[in-house]
């Protein structure tokens, strides 16, 4: 009996014990549950640059008011590391100068960097820099996780200052042949000797460890190599008051190994959209086909932000960006993400496709470079499911080369389906074959790859790229005479400004250059003087009034001896001149001299200017080139006219 009593109780005790131990590893679990921490977005202030940072990928958030210039920008849309973070955010357009969310990239350091207006920013230009990096919306991709504390190569970074948890790269204080780097992890509430370390990789022996020179050498020279982990020396602050915004620490110019990851390649510098075929006709291993073609495209390309950028759409009932051209700035992380794409199903809405493509793809925030060519690759199983043609031609004036793809199109029985014949003779650039590949079957697809590529590349043929706005050298020839008058005079020199506005003016695209005339002729800039629509508007504003007689045949001599003789040979010649009266010399011959030169004019008359004078100033049919109102204040109305009639006048040349 008592035996049996004394098992009972020890049976209850074992049973206490076991609910006391659950209940302690209960607690603990929940404890550890809620003392989870909650991953947050670190902030950072404008004065960062991206050099500071040590992880390769991360999401910051941004303060107001970065958009200072004091915080330096070099570059554009690849930004050298040696700019603010926030700054580059505001000049790309990702944030305003309110502020906000940032994703950052870090890529390989380039040869060269171009600087650009952009946003209210002012970026710099930089020979060389060893790493770069690329901003875009402060969105965190699925899959990807950000750091909530950020890395720092400085134990003083501004970050720390604020509480910020953050890590940072710490030299040695007696450095030796065993001494080796260490990170600090500085946590909050301990002072850095509490955190933890971990041992770094030591350098090579093979780099240099010379102390830098106080004195700065030219950006363009290539200094000796030194201890990354040195002290730096500054000869100047960046942010000290006169502070030439364009210095860098010498050593930061040294030539250290870049990033092995490509560029891309510098001599095939497109921005590549592919519009892919999801719909439910083409069937899910046609589907994994057309996949593997555009992997083995990003694989040929050799995508890199100096080289071209690859971006996809898939269409269905409706288009979807898959992703934009900034999206992926190499060919492997390329090829993953087209490996991920689903299909979407739904009928083949080519049309709406090409529309979408022409209002939204191509756009700055996702990722356009106005220096690359547009290039939108269509890829259509059998046919389409709806009209392309008008689509196509607005793809086209917006300077957009369409490439058609036709894998096994409809055979002579089938051609009853297709709604719209000539498809891709309607939609592709141009009506050659250049643009237009026809592949028999899916499983000889791969053989398209090289001949697609060369062609995409060929920039000199991507005759699409060249727009009614971006491929003229524009005249303006001026009438000073008296009968004008100093405020009629700026009245005419608005409307100049007014049409030079609407052209895309550089170097490489729309030229601009102005002649003004009484019984003598002055030119008062050439078509090589300015180079940037800022530059044009400050040079139309600053012509003075001239008064004088009305000699509007010598002008046009004039014009074609001192400015259209210097135009390049590939740009359009568009003379636009501008007159209130008759002229007191014949204007018949020189009319003519400027049509056999190919100098389209466009004449317009205000107040005085005879009406048939007009006419045979202007080229032939004289309805869609000469324009006449009876006062200078109705100048204005006229601008909207010019440009659309040089519009309609380029886009309505034969397509071959």
């Amino acid at each position: 009996m008592g035996l049996a009593v004394l098992t009972m109780k020890a049976s209850v005790i074992e049973m206490f014990l076991v609910l006391l131990v659950t209940g302690i590893h209960s607690n603990k679990e929940m404890t550890t549950k809620m003392k989870r921490p909650k991953l947050t977005v670190p902030q950072i202030n404008c004065d960062i640059k991206a050099r500071k940072i040590i992880n390769p990928e991360f999401v910051v958030k941004c303060p107001a008011g970065c958009q200072d210039p004091r915080y330096h920008v070099y570059g554009t849309d690849v930004y050298a590391s040696y700019s603010s973070v926030c700054a580059a955010a505001v000049h790309s357009g990702v944030l305003d100068n309110s502020g906000g969310k940032v994703l950052v990239r870090k890529v390989a350091g380039q040869s060269g960097y171009k600087g650009s207006y952009s946003n209210g920013v002012q970026s710099l230009s930089l020979p060389r820099w060893r790493e770069s990096f690329i901003v875009s919306e402060g969105k965190p991709q699925k899959g990807v996780t950000y750091p909530s504390a950020l890395t720092y190569s400085s134990a003083k970074s501004p970050a720390a200052k604020a509480g910020e948890t953050t890590k940072a790269y710490q030299k040695p204080s007696v450095p030796g042949p065993t001494t080796q780097p260490v990170t600090l992890m500085q946590v909050p509430g301990t002072t850095p000797m509490e955190g933890n370390h971990t041992t770094l990789p030591k350098p090579s022996p093979s780099a240099g460890s010379a102390t830098s020179s106080s004195r700065p050498q030219p950006l363009g020279h290539r200094s000796r190599e030194l201890d990354l982990w040195s002290t730096t020396t500054y000869t100047s602050s960046p942010h000290s008051p006169g502070a030439n915004p364009g210095f860098v620490p010498e050593e930061e110019l040294s030539t250290h190994p870049l990033d092995p990851e490509s560029q891309g390649d510098p001599n095939c510098k497109v921005d590549l959209s592919f519009l892919i075929d999801g719909s439910a006709s083409i069937g899910k291993r046609r589907f994994r086909i057309q996949k593997q073609f555009l992997a083995d495209i990003a694989q040929a390309l050799d995508i890199g932000p100096a080289g071209p950028l690859m971006g996809v759409v898939q269409y269905g009932d409706n288009p979807a960006t898959q992703f934009n051209l900034k999206t992926h700035m190499n060919s492997r992380d390329l090829k993953a993400a087209i490996e991920r794409i689903p299909q979407r199903g739904g009928l083949s809405n080519v049309g709406r496709a090409i529309s979408f493509v022409t209002k939204s793809f191509f756009s700055k925030a996702g990722g356009n470079r106005a220096s690359a060519p547009n290039v939108a690759v269509v890829m259509v199983d059998g046919w389409p499911t709806d009209k392309v043609e008008e689509a196509s031609r607005l793809a086209r004036e917006s300077g957009i080369n369409i490439f058609f793809i036709t894998i096994e199109g409809a055979v002579e029985n089938e051609k009853q389906y297709v709604m719209e014949p000539n498809f891709a003779s309607k939609a592709a650039c141009r009506t050659n074959s250049f643009y237009s590949l026809s592949v028999p079957s899916w499983f000889s697809l791969h053989k398209t790859v090289q001949p697609l590529v060369k062609r995409v590349c060929d920039s000199d043929q991507l005759a699409c790229s060249k727009t009614c706005l971006n491929s003229a050298d524009v005249g303006f020839v001026i009438d000073g005479s008296s009968s004008v008058g100093t405020g009629n005079f700026r009245t005419v020199l608005q409307f100049v400004a007014n049409l030079s506005k609407e052209f895309e003016i550089s170097d490489t695209d729309t030229r601009i250059g102005a002649v003004q005339y009484t019984y003598e002729q002055r030119l008062e800039f050439g078509f090589d003087t300015y180079s940037t629509k800022p530059d044009i508007l400050n040079a139309i504003r600053r012509v003075g009034y001239w008064s004088g007689g009305t000699s509007t045949g010598a002008a046009i001599r004039y014009a074609l001896e001192q400015l259209f003789k210097k135009s390049k040979p590939n740009k359009r010649k568009l003379m636009i001149l501008i007159t209130d009266g008759r002229s007191y010399d014949d204007i018949r011959i020189p009319a003519m001299a400027a049509h056999n030169k190919g100098v389209i004019t466009y004449a317009i008359g205000v107040a005085w200017a005879a009406q048939d004078e007009l006419e045979v100033l202007a080229t032939h049919p004289a309805k869609d080139h000469a324009f006449f109102v009876d006062e200078f204040d109705n100048l204005y109305t006229l601008a909207p006219k010019v440009i659309q009639n040089i519009c309609t006048e380029f886009n309505s040349r034969p397509r071959h």
